[in-house]
């Protein structure tokens, strides 16, 4: 017992902390209280004293390295005492005088070349002053007899290299004049030049009126010789711009001339005259350009540019004028404002009660006017005419666009070889100007005068002829709208037609959309995509979309003619063609939209009508992709709008149609079936009424698989596949619901175990019939599923499965409450 206190004793003392390296071992044996901090406390001076024995050692042997190392140092040191004084003699006593010496040298380098340098300005003086005087002699003897005047122009041209402060200094006016020419060099030179610009000024005019090119061109080379460049460009562009107005009033007095009439009644006439101007500039261009820049400098060409479009303002601006009285654009533009529309406004308006029968499908309302399609006709607007004139601006402004383009890749690329000439760029590249810069519009365009016209003659009439087109053409689409003949919900009739089964409007008016979008997008004119792609949104969303809402809802609406029975079944038909006309439509638009956003290559390749892609219809700046969100805008809002009209209808159509006879056909298939028997009196019901066992245990399935097939195998044939697997989803839905609801009324033992098998058999029997062909809709019918499969489970099976943690592997949609009570489903 003793012992134990005592050991508990020792184990319960707290022991110091041990003493640290860096503390005095000294110190530690002077606080030690134990033998075990003593023995610690002496280990550790031990160890210090080995360690100073060591070092003393290494010290003690290397004593005598230091000393022979020092000894080396003084010795060092003596030497180079010695060397110090003797480099001190050498500076002071040699290199002293050396050094004025070069310094000397140096000074009269320097004023040699400064004398060198100023014999070499008074050499180049004489130089110049003698090539000056030489030049002048030479201008003036020129000018004299021989009239050599490329000889004086080249004279000319050599004494302006001379500069100016030498030809009017003292010494060339001391020097140059002489006997004959008395006069100061400049004053004579001045005269010269003013007297030979004169004189080619008057040789110019007078070959451009005799039409002799190569003289035209020898004087037009000698303007800049003579420092009139200015002079040759303006009277240079002059002429050619004679040419140009010269070109265009040929074009158009074609026109005008025996049998002219005629052409001028040709829906290409006005296009092709200003074609030829804008091909005459070009051609001007290519030719020339060179030439100018060749003789008067980079960029000279740009005021020749600038004097064309000015003659171009007034030759574009004749004819679009011309144009304008010609076409009466003015009379069509306002009968197009005041077209009435007058079927598209009765078909949105309220139908007439107390009229009997079914409204006539051609007729807004009922007894609302005639019936005639063609009607529009008598109310001042001729369609093909209005076609036939948006054709003419459109290939107006496609060529306007051309030229535009023409114009502005002058200021980015050096040179383009293209086979067509109006592709021609012979381009005078702005120095400043990066070769990846986009194309900007130049200035020279922005401030013409045939810029604005273009947009008041030919861009304002297209945006409003193109909304009346479209709008009208979507009119007598619907007026002469035709339905598919010969469709039957009975499938033992034929159907002769073709799917998918639409209204001949849908055809029509896409096919309009994509020649409405395409004539536009070849314009290569933002200003008509911006306003036509909008309109075009806007109208198929009111128009289009709204008249197919008011078929549905007032002529094709699925109700029964009695309450109680089923709807006629042509207007089920023709509901279910409106539903497939919204679908197709839809996706007619997206192949629309799909085709011109793809490159010109793949157009080509899938028989598309239009061979250039957004980039190359529009190549200023961010143009084709601005053109290309209004085209995706467009699909998406009338994507959006179809979408959720195509919902409500499929919608109806199940509610009005599908739903009330689904209700038969599961009162058919669950009338005999008892899923309390157990298997021994199921096989004694087999017996009592003469049935096969098996013929009984397939009676549910096979009973439901003839009327489901009976009720959707027609509809189905009718549909789009996009719209029948929406309307089998949302039946697969309902049934999906309903029969978990016929499964939960079993709870609290209702079956037997022999019959939750049956039961489980049968509904998957009905869940087969149903996602036949689309597997995707068994999963709405998970929750039934896996009632069934927790009531059939055995118990061993079932235990396991619920002492697993958490869910287990299982994929659960059922809750805890909701397995548990799946278990109570069959009798215990």
């Amino acid at each position: 017992m003793t012992t134990f206190t005592t050991t508990t004793t020792t184990t319960t003392t707290v022991p110091k902390p041990p003493p640290k390296k860096d503390a005095d071992p000294s110190a530690a044996l002077r606080t030690a209280t134990t033998p075990s901090e003593i023995r610690a406390a002496l280990s550790s001076l031990h160890a210090r004293e080995s360690a100073l024995t060591t070092r003393l050692a290494s010290l003690l042997s290397t004593h005598a390295d230091l000393a022979r190392s020092l000894s080396r140092l003084d010795n060092l040191r003596a030497g180079l005492g010695a060397q110090v004084i003797a480099a001190r003699g050498i500076s002071n006593n040699m290199l002293a005088s050396a050094s004025e010496t070069a310094s000397r040298l140096s000074g009269r380098v320097r004023a040699l070349d400064l004398e060198k340098q100023r014999v070499e300005d008074t050499l180049r003086v004489v130089e110049q002053v003698a090539e000056l005087k030489a030049c002048v002699a030479g201008v003036v003897g020129s000018m004299g007899a021989p009239q050599d005047w490329e000889a004086a122009a080249g004279y000319i041209s050599r004494a302006a290299r001379v500069p100016d402060d030498i030809v009017r200094g003292g010494f060339a006016a001391a020097v140059v004049p002489t006997v004959e020419v008395p006069d100061p060099p400049w004053v004579t030179l001045e005269e010269a030049r003013e007297s030979l610009c004169n004189l080619f000024l008057r040789e110019f005019k007078k070959a451009a009126a005799e039409g002799d090119a190569a003289k035209v061109t020898r004087f037009f080379k000698l303007f800049p010789l003579i420092g009139r460049g200015d002079v040759g460009l303006d009277v240079y562009g002059q002429y050619i711009c004679q040419g140009v107005a010269g070109e265009a009033r040929a074009s158009l007095k074609e026109g005008t001339g025996p049998g002219g009439g005629q052409g001028r009644k040709d829906g290409v006439f006005f296009a092709n005259a200003l074609t030829r101007l804008f091909d005459h500039i070009a051609r001007i261009v290519e030719a020339h350009g060179g030439l100018v820049e060749r003789h008067y400098g980079t960029g000279k060409m740009v005021k020749v540019i600038e004097r064309l479009q000015m003659e171009a303002d007034v030759q574009g601006g004749i004819i679009l004028d011309s144009w304008s009285d010609d076409r009466t654009v003015d009379r069509r533009l306002t009968d197009v404002r005041s077209y009435p529309f007058s079927f598209l406004v009765q078909s949105f308006l309220p139908p007439t009660r107390g009229f009997g029968g079914t409204p006539r499908v051609n007729s807004p309302a009922v007894g609302g006017g005639t019936n005639d399609a063609r009607n529009s006709e008598d109310e001042g607007v001729n369609m093909r005419e209005v076609d036939a004139l948006l054709v003419e601006i459109a290939v107006m402004l496609e060529k306007w666009s051309v030229y535009s383009r023409f114009l502005a890749a002058k200021c980015k690329v050096s040179r383009h070889a293209d086979s067509d000439l109006m592709s021609k760029l012979t381009i005078f590249k702005d120095p400043d100007t990066p070769d990846d810069a986009p194309l900007t519009i130049p200035d020279v365009l922005i401030k013409a005068n045939l810029s604005r016209k273009v947009s008041g003659k030919l861009v304002g009439p297209y945006n409003v002829l193109t909304t009346f087109f479209f709008r009208r053409s979507v009119e007598k689409a619907f007026q002469l709208d035709e339905s598919p003949s010969g469709l039957s919900l009975s499938m033992s009739r034929s159907i002769d037609s073709n799917p998918p089964f639409i209204i001949s409007a849908v055809d029509v008016v896409m096919y309009i959309v994509n020649t409405v979008i395409r004539r536009s997008i070849s314009t290569s004119q933002r200003g008509v995509v911006d306003s036509v792609l909008p309109t075009i949104s806007s109208l198929l969303g009111s128009d289009f979309v709204g008249m197919i809402q008011r078929k549905m809802r007032d002529e094709s609406y699925p109700r029964p003619a009695v309450q109680g029975n089923f709807p006629p079944e042509a207007t089920i038909i023709s509901f279910i063609v409106l539903i497939n006309s919204l679908d197709l439509a839809n996706e007619y638009l997206a192949r629309i939209v799909s085709n011109f956003l793809k490159p010109a290559e793949q157009q080509h390749a899938n028989g598309g009508s239009h061979t250039k892609s957004l980039q190359d219809a529009f190549p200023f700046k961010n143009d084709a992709a601005e053109v290309a969100a209004r085209l995706n805008n467009l699909n998406a809002s009338f994507s959006a709008k179809t979408t959720e009209l195509l919902t409500e209808g499929i919608k109806v159509l199940f509610s009005q149609v599908i739903k009330p006879r689904l209700r038969p056909v599961l009162t058919d298939t669950f009338r005999d079936a008892d899923y309390t028997l157990t298997e021994d009196e199921l096989a004694d019901v087999a017996a009592q009424n003469g049935q096969a066992e098996d013929d009984l245990l397939d009676q549910v399935p096979r009973v439901f698989e003839h009327g489901w097939d009976a009720l959707m195998r027609p509809v189905a044939r009718l549909m789009t596949p996009k719209t029948y697997t929406t309307l089998l989803e949302l039946t697969a839905d309902y049934l999906a619901r309903v029969l978990e609801k016929r499964v939960w009324s079993y709870a609290g033992g209702r079956t037997s175990p022999y019959g939750a098998i049956r039961m489980e058999r049968d509904f998957s029997g009905i869940v087969g019939t149903i996602s036949k062909g689309n597997y995707a809709v068994r999963e709405v019918f998970g929750r039934t599923a896996q009632v069934l499969m927790v009531a059939n489970m055995e118990d061993e099976e079932w235990e396991e499965l619920a002492g697993e943690e958490g869910d287990g592997e299982m994929m659960w949609v059922l809750n805890e409450d909701e397995r548990r009570r799946a278990r109570s489903i069959v009798k215990s």
